[in-house]
């Protein structure tokens, strides 16, 4: 059971409650907070003093007063008017991973809502139920309204929602849980919108998918590194010492151990080569450089989905402040940095590829790694495939952070675009972890030409695991179902 209180959820709560539908509790201790914030938003919303998205429009609207009658009214009309996502949906781990982040900064006692709200997202989430949330139609500030909005449907009993993997309506989901469509009342439609949990969401569990290609892309490198009879000087942990950067360490630890007590290794000791190419020499600066962003994001994940970022903020004394916590500003930019940092992990596999294909690159493997060239194409258009999404990283490396349209009469003058920059990242992952699919099966299929010479034990293990999905290729086939085949055997791992 996972506690929320506002200010001590993890990345791997996120994952856990996202993917293995672990059940969540509000922390007890944060209701008081909120029942005494929730009573001031109800005494001063009927007051003479105008106090934003309580009684007054929104956005360029916020110097239109509203009658306390149509208070109700008005935050319904909200959600209705806002929830105009388009595209694809989440996926349905990002749904729940957005619900429980709204969750949490709710529980942080800063929304001034009812605690009811609280109940029917702890219920739903814990029932194994997600909204339905198009992808597109963030800005990034005032926060991810759209995606936000459509969450908000669900508690309202409109739109579609997930149970499991089955799609239900709205009311549907509510009954299964035997809750009622819920009646908004001041702020509360505003305390469900105003925020960056899209972004987050999905950021997170990115993040989550790129920390385990880090890994493997260490993994996978020293099962190239084998196959092309490279050294393993350039792991010698003096190296690391002198440029002490944390992930160039772990990175070349992590490929070290996997060629303990390599035959490979002995057997060219004392070749004539003196250095390695790059993209096997300098494996733990790349790999490592990747993993000293992702640390980065992490920390800025972190701090954010543990942080209020409504609009107005309403405090234990009674003020209510207007700020700009909903800007996603922190977010777009440590995820389009994510997606720069992940895209190496493809660049420099794609060259790992093409040293294992090239017959004057290789070492002495048969050109393309067909045992019969000519009459066998090999693994020739593999690379080809590599290359075309390293090509496509590039385009989605572009930062979001850096464009800018203002909204709402020029009043969000200044937005993020942080969900796109969560939207890309996704791309980017998944296109990275094709990449290294593709660098395994070339790897896996180098080693099986080294024989009977066998590799280090880490990387002998990955290669006998690896083999009981794909064989070794003798001749062409529809090497499309070894990609694919590849592809999940590597999704299984991380």
């Amino acid at each position: 059971m996972i506690k929320l209180d506002g200010h001590s959820l993890s990345v791997e709560n996120i994952q856990s409650v996202a993917y293995k539908y672990a059940p969540v509790h509000v922390a007890p201790e944060t209701l008081q907070k909120i029942t005494q914030v929730r009573e001031s938003i109800e005494e001063k919303s009927l007051g003479s003093q105008a106090y934003y998205g309580i009684n007054t429009g929104f956005g360029a609207l916020s110097e239109t007063k509203i009658s306390p009658e149509d208070l109700e009214k008005l935050q319904h009309n909200l959600i209705l008017s806002h929830a105009v996502g388009v595209g694809e949906a989440m996926s349905i781990p990002e749904a729940r991973a957005l619900m429980l982040l709204r969750l949490n900064t709710l529980a942080k006692g800063h929304s001034g809502c009812r605690s009811q709200i609280l109940d029917h997202l702890a219920k739903l989430l814990n029932s194994g139920i997600a909204p339905y949330v198009p992808r597109k139609g963030s800005v990034g500030a005032s926060g991810d309204l759209a995606p936000l909005a459509h969450l908000a449907l669900l508690l309202l009993g409109e739109g579609e929602a997930f149970d499991h993997d089955t799609q239900i309506t709205a009311r549907e989901a509510l009954q299964k849980c035997q809750l009622e469509p819920l009646k908004l009342r001041a702020k509360e439609g505003l305390a469900l919108i105003n925020g960056t949990q899209a972004m987050s969401a999905v950021g997170a569990l990115a993040l989550l998918d790129a920390e385990a290609l880090c890994d493997w892309a260490d993994k996978i490198g020293a099962c190239s590194l084998e196959g092309l009879l490279g050294s393993d000087t350039p792991l010698d942990p003096r190296i690391q010492e002198v440029r002490p950067h944390p992930g160039q360490k772990i990175s070349a630890q992590n490929i070290k151990a996997q060629l303990e007590q390599s035959e490979i290794r002995e057997s060219h000791r004392n070749c004539k080569r003196v250095q390695d190419a790059y993209s096997l020499r300098c494996m733990p600066q790349v790999h490592g450089a990747t993993r000293d962003t992702l640390s980065f994001v992490r920390q800025v994940l972190e701090r954010e989905v543990n942080s209020a970022t409504d609009n107005p903020l309403v405090f234990s004394d009674g003020d209510i402040v207007s700020g700009g916590n909903f800007h996603g500003q922190p977010i777009a930019l440590a995820l389009d940095y994510l997606s720069i940092a992940v895209s190496e992990l493809a660049n420099i596999s794609e060259r790992r590829i093409e040293q294992l294909l090239n017959p004057s690159l290789s070492s002495g493997l048969p050109a393309f790694l067909a045992p019969n060239p000519g009459l066998n194409s090999g693994f020739m258009i593999l690379q080809v495939t590599a290359s075309a999404l390293v090509n496509e990283n590039k385009i989605f490396s572009h930062p979001a952070s850096t464009d800018n349209i203002p909204t709402s009469a020029n009043r969000e003058d200044h937005v993020s675009m942080g969900m796109t920059s969560a939207n890309k990242a996704r791309h980017v992952i998944d296109n990275v972890m094709h990449v290294l699919a593709i660098e395994l099966l070339c790897a896996a299929q180098a080693l099986d030409l080294r024989k009977p010479l066998k590799p280090g034990l880490g990387v002998q293990k990955i290669h006998e695991n690896f083999r009981r999905s794909v064989q070794f290729a003798p001749e062409d086939r529809a090497f499309g179902v070894d990609l694919q085949e590849s592809t999940r055997w590597l999704k299984m791992q991380m």
